[in-house]
């Protein structure tokens, strides 16, 4: 059995939750989609998962890593801003025969309703993806409060977010001046044409990249020790 629960405001979309609504069915025909498995092996070996662990997927998208981690015997809940992401994580949960609870919620407003051993926010899900009227740090720090809580004491939590070093690298002085990325605050936002499995399409990007130090200071403001 599959529940969704909707704790969230759907008349109030960002550009992200717009984007990803329509993207939905394609988006596990995306080449970064095809390495789950070997990613779920890495979060298990990695943070040492017991059996029976119970594991909160923050950002979860079309629910990848959730539902393999439920066909290996831990409970997953999965949150996503997306509606259209959840419904093709309920399609692909019930083809794998697994149950796992989806909440549709904006990860900054996300109330936790019990405490994990483990959580995940991985593939940039949620942290670093900032919606077009958002202050990326209020942003990011908000859903590492809601980790905080969300975790057991003494629980693991795995990230992955934006590299700001190879954004420095690879960027370039027109991509300053042209308001495309601005080098103090590490925020991109840029109107781009995306070759996605669908076609050509225009996209609202606005991420915001991070230093080492800067994850380690907004861990300890997040309260993010464990």
């Amino acid at each position: 059995m599959v529940h969704i629960t909707w704790r969230y405001n759907k008349s109030n979309k960002n550009n992200w939750e717009s984007f990803f609504d329509v993207h939905a069915p394609h988006y596990i025909n995306n080449g970064f989609t095809k390495n789950t498995i070997s990613e779920v092996d890495f979060v298990i070996e990695e943070l040492r998962l017991s059996e029976g662990s119970n594991i909160l997927d923050v950002g979860c998208g079309t629910g990848r890593h959730s539902i393999e981690l439920a066909k290996r015997g831990f409970k997953a809940i999965g949150v996503d801003i997306s509606s259209g992401m959840l419904l093709e994580a309920k399609k692909l949960a019930t083809e794998a025969n697994v149950d796992v609870e989806w909440v549709h919620c904006d990860a900054v407003k996300y109330t936790p309703t019990e405490t994990f051993d483990v959580v995940i926010c991985l593939c940039e899900g949620a942290f670093g993806l900032v919606g077009r009227d958002e202050e990326p740090i209020e942003h990011d720090l908000a859903i590492l409060k809601n980790i905080s809580d969300a975790l057991k004491p003494k629980g693991r939590f795995m990230l992955t977010t934006l590299n700001a070093y190879s954004k420095i690298r690879n960027l370039t002085q027109g991509d300053v001046d042209s308001g495309r990325f601005n080098p103090v605050t590490m925020v991109e936002h840029y109107m781009d044409e995306w070759d996605l499995p669908e076609g050509k399409k225009q996209v609202e990007v606005k991420e915001r990249s991070y230093l080492p130090f800067e994850l380690k200071q907004m861990f300890v403001q997040g309260r993010v020790e464990g």
